[in-house]
């Protein structure tokens, strides 16, 4: 099984899950918001040209992702990060 590198902004409470090498830029051709009244907040799938899906900003993450997956995340809102 592969790993799949999550950050995290307390912050502004967002997280980013990465289908892709997050040290390889690759540019987000497509993106589609999932229904926010559906799930009760903001969830946008990212695309690259090809039409895979290359990662997932997941807004009020907090209420929506496991602890113990924001608790292992990358945090972008230390310093250093």
């Amino acid at each position: 099984m592969a790993d799949v590198k999550v950050t995290y902004d307390k912050t502004v409470n967002a997280a980013y899950v990465y289908f892709t090498d997050p040290q390889v830029r690759v540019k987000v051709a497509h993106m589609y918001p999932c229904d926010p009244v559906d799930v009760d907040g903001m969830i946008n799938l990212d695309f690259d040209d090809q039409g895979c899906l290359i990662g997932i900003e997941v807004l009020a993450a907090s209420s929506k992702l496991p602890e113990y997956l924001l608790e292992s995340a990358e945090r972008l809102d230390v310093e250093g990060a």
